[in-house]
C-alpha cells in the first residue's frame, strides 16, 4: 500500500456500511480520502474523523458527479482511487398480487446501484489517465465497484436490484478493457451477506440466522473485511477485470 499513501480516494455511499469501512481503510493506509453520500450528518462527521471532504451526491446525477469530482480535485487533489459502494436494494416481485413491477422503482435501482457507478466511474476515469504514472509499469489508478451474490443468485424479490449488480458485473471486464492502455485498473467486488446498516436493524437472532446460512466462517461478514479487500486489490497490480466474491462460500436459495 506503500504506493498509494497521499493520493486521493473517493469513496461513494462512505457515510455506512461497506463504504464508511472502506472510507476507514483507506485512510489508515494513508489516503486522502473524499466521501460521495447523501446522508450529509454522518458523511460529514466520518470525513471530519478521517481528515477528508465530504460532498453531498447523488451518483445517478451526472452533473452533480462531476461539481463533486471538480470540487475533490479543487480540495484534495485528482482522484487516483475510485471506490462505488452507493445503492439501494427495494424488494419487490416481479408481479405481487396480480399487479406489476413498479416500473419507476425499478428503474431507480437501474439508475442508482448501475448508472450511478458507471457516472463515477467514467468521470473518476477521466481524470485519472490525465495524470503522470505512478509507476514504472504505466500504473495511474484503480476503479473498484460494488455488485452483490445477488447478481448470480437473486432471491425471491430481488429481480431489480439483481438486474442493477449483474449489470455491474458484466460492466467490469469491458471497462477494464478500455482502460488497459491507459493504466486504470478495474474490479469489482461481490459481497454476500454483510452486517451493514441494513442488517444490524434485525433482531440478533435474524442476524445470528441468517450467519448460519454461511458455510464458513458461519456468520455476517464485517464491513472491514470488505475495507480489507479493497486495500488487496489497489496492493496487487495483477488484479484487473476480475469479480471478487466475498461470502463465505454461500449461495443463495430462492428465498
Amino acid at each position: 500500500m506503500e504506493m498509494w499513501s497521499g493520493s486521493v480516494a473517493i469513496v461513494t455511499g462512505g457515510a455506512s456500511g461497506l463504504g464508511a469501512a472502506t472510507a476507514t481503510a483507506l485512510a489508515g493506509a494513508g489516503l486522502k480520502v473524499a466521501i460521495f453520500d447523501l446522508n450529509a450528518e454522518a458523511g460529514e462527521a466520518h470525513a471530519a474523523n478521517l481528515g477528508g471532504t465530504f460532498h453531498s451526491v447523488d451518483v445517478s446525477n451526472a452533473e452533480q458527479v462531476k461539481a463533486a469530482m471538480d470540487a475533490v480535485n479543487d480540495q484534495l487533489g485528482a482522484p487516483r482511487v475510485l471506490v462505488n459502494c452507493a445503492g439501494i436494494g427495494p424488494a419487490a416481485k416481479t408481479v405481487s398480487r396480480g399487479e406489476p413491477h413498479d416500473a419507476g422503482m425499478f428503474a431507480k435501482v437501474i439508475g442508482i446501484n448501475l448508472i450511478g457507478s458507471f457516472i463515477c466511474a467514467s468521470e473518476a476515469a477521466s481524470r485519472m489517465v490525465a495524470q503522470d504514472p505512478m509507476a514504472p509499469d504505466g500504473a495511474r489508478g484503480v476503479i473498484i465497484n460494488t455488485a452483490s451474490v445477488a447478481a448470480y443468485e437473486g432471491q425471491v424479490g430481488q429481480v431489480a436490484y439483481a438486474a442493477s449488480k449483474g449489470g455491474i458485473v458484466g460492466m467490469t471486464l469491458p471497462m477494464a478493457r478500455d482502460l488497459a492502455d491507459k493504466g486504470v485498473r478495474v474490479c469489482t467486488v461481490a459481497p454476500g451477506l454483510f452486517l451493514t446498516p441494513l442488517l444490524e436493524g434485525l433482531p440478533q437472532e435474524v442476524q445470528d440466522s441468517l450467519g448460519d446460512q454461511v458455510p464458513f466462517p458461519s456468520r455476517l461478514g464485517q464491513p472491514a473485511e470488505y475495507g480489507k479487500l479493497v486495500c488487496h486489490i489497489l496492493d496487487n497490480p495483477m488484479l484487473n477485470g476480475e469479480v471478487i466474491r466475498l461470502d463465505g462460500a454461500i449461495r443463495m436459495a430462492p428465498r
